[in-house]
């Protein structure tokens, strides 16, 4: 290797351009591209798990129309006392199916989240046993009626607890806003 020192020069300036070269292709086109490739290809994946969700939301629509069906039809009556009536009446039924005594039921309507719908909250105060509690928390929850239960408080009347009282917050759906108070 017998070269001069302009031609080693030559060969080391070329080299440094080439380097140079290829370090700003590779900021300039082929890290952008990467980045590119990557963010697209998240997205693809991202658009496949919709396509397959809404594959499977189609494939439900049936049972869910149904269910949205039964539901409509265990929702509160349109008519505001109507539906007072009915679950006042409920909650005295399933009262006298456990064996409790029922203190009060205070119903107080309410807004719904959204205009399309309304909800009669409604406290019950009951006094009974454990187990005919039980049975009472047991009969509203198994209840055809669309109901919440929402809070329920248990206190104790005597030392040995024998006696206790129920605080139950109930609220009850129905399918129709709330007229009135705006």
């Amino acid at each position: 290797m017998n070269q001069t020192p302009p031609q080693r020069q030559r060969l080391l300036l070329i080299l440094a351009g080439v380097g140079l070269l290829l370090l700003i292709g590779d900021s300039v086109l082929l890290t952008p591209l990467t980045k590119a490739w990557q963010s697209r290809s998240a997205e693809i994946a991202k658009l496949q798990k919709n396509v397959t969700e809404g594959r499977g939301v189609i494939d439900r629509a049936t049972r869910t129309q149904s269910l949205w069906s039964e539901m409509q039809t265990q929702a509160l009556p349109k008519d505001p006392a109507k539906a007072e009536q009915d679950l006042i009446t409920a909650f005295d039924r399933w009262g006298r199916a456990a064996g409790i005594e029922l203190g009060s039921i205070k119903p107080q309507w309410k807004r719904g989240a959204t205009p399309r719908y309304s909800q009669l909250e409604c406290r019950v105060d009951a006094t009974g046993s454990l187990a005919t509690l039980s049975r009472f928390l047991y009969e509203v929850e198994k209840s055809p009626l669309a109901l919440r239960v929402d809070a329920v408080e248990l206190t104790s009347r005597d030392d040995q607890g024998q006696r206790l009282t129920l605080g139950l917050l109930v609220s009850g759906l129905r399918l129709v806003p709330l007229e009135g108070r705006p």
